[in-house]
């Protein structure tokens, strides 16, 4: 962005309003702050593994969608170090269905990281934070802040909204991220020389929560808002505008088929590679999912199995979406002898243990449609 366009984008204000502007936020925060499961009370320190846990789960998830999942966890592993002695298949079978696969193995190899490599102990900088699997720049200052109250700013896309507003940035996103880092970090407040303790995190925390109850996508409440009088945004009026978009981009639609095989009361299923799309999670076989692909085509990958001549094709698609594609799934069922053996890879599970699988959603879709349940 050029000079002149940044200066577009800045209003000049003055400098009373831009000082006053963290404590008004810090003040509104400790009247309205949110009751969150990992969020620690007024005046108390914050666990630094529970704001771990909650940032790597609120990765492109709802605060409502996390908070049993949240509390599954710390109920069962209550520290970072029982979690680093869990096995991959157990955290993967309690974060199924909360979706994005590889942040629950990367939330394993972190935990194994911190105990083997840190003595149990999560390290207190952004750089420290950075080394560790599956955190990247938002999570590291995220944890910083909030955990150690380093003095950095985390922006979500809460904080994107609130100060996209804020200021008016009229650049897009993503290209706007890096301007919009910049002026949330004015929200910080100033800070003694050589003094971190800036209220960071609660700095941080009140931003995410002014935009998720005040800040809205939609019909945001201005009137309650403690930044309003400067807002740039609802001073022209146009506050929903904000932040800028460029159009997204959507995959093709992929197509394939599912194959749901009974043995008396039990189930075929099989474990998905490590490594790619659902990573290590459990499903029902399939064929390739691809784009302009047949049902003809998807039918004739389906797993061979003694004693099984014909797939009985259930009315309907599965359908799922994807964060790059959408998913078209056909659903053939077939019923085999006892003592009928698993193909190779393959295993049988009684239906009435599936909840302890590690199934995806989109797995759950299948199965579901394909026993009728």
């Amino acid at each position: 962005m050029s000079s002149r366009a940044a200066a577009k984008t800045k209003p000049r204000e003055a400098p009373d309003a831009l000082a006053a502007r963290p404590a008004l936020l810090l003040a509104w925060y400790d009247r309205h702050r949110r009751r969150l499961p990992w969020r620690a009370g007024a005046g108390e320190a914050a666990d630094p593994y529970r704001v771990w846990l909650s940032e790597i789960m609120l990765q492109q998830t709802t605060v409502k969608a996390v908070g049993p999942y949240f509390e599954k966890f710390v109920s069962r592993w209550p520290d970072v170090a029982s979690l680093a002695r869990a096995s991959l298949d157990d955290v993967l079978r309690m974060w199924a269905g909360l979706g994005y696969y590889s942040r629950a193995r990367n939330l394993h190899a972190c935990a194994v990281a911190v105990l083997r490599d840190h003595s149990g102990i999560f390290p207190d900088s952004e750089e420290g934070l950075r080394t560790l699997p599956g955190i990247g720049p938002y999570t590291a200052a995220a944890i910083a802040a909030i955990a150690f109250d380093r003095r950095t700013m985390p922006v979500d896309g809460n904080i994107e909204r609130v100060v996209s507003r804020l200021f008016a940035v009229e650049e897009a996103l993503p290209q706007a991220k890096p301007l919009i880092q910049q002026l949330a970090s004015t929200l910080l407040g100033p800070s003694r020389a050589g003094d971190e303790e800036s209220r960071a995190g609660d700095s941080a925390q009140a931003l995410m929560d002014l935009g998720a109850s005040i800040c809205t996508p939609k019909k945001p409440a201005c009137a309650l808002c403690p930044l309003n009088n400067d807002c740039a945004a609802r001073a022209r009026g146009d506050q929903e505008s904000f932040p800028r978009k460029a159009p997204k981009k959507t995959g093709a639609l992929r197509s394939g088929a599912a194959f749901v095989v009974t043995r008396g009361d039990e189930l075929l299923v099989s474990t998905r590679p490590e490594k790619g799309l659902l990573g290590g999670m459990t499903e029902v076989p399939t064929s390739e999912w691809l784009a302009g692909q047949d049902d003809a085509a998807a039918l004739e990958q389906a797993p061979f199995l003694k004693g099984v001549t014909r797939w009985h094709r259930k009315a309907g698609v599965v359908t799922h979406v994807f964060t790059h594609f959408p998913l078209e799934l056909a659903v053939y069922t077939a019923t085999v002898p006892p003592r009928t053996r698993a193909p190779e890879g393959m295993r049988w599970v009684p239906v009435a243990t599936l909840a302890d699988e590690a199934f995806p959603n989109v797995m759950r879709k299948v199965v579901a449609h394909g026993l009728g349940m």
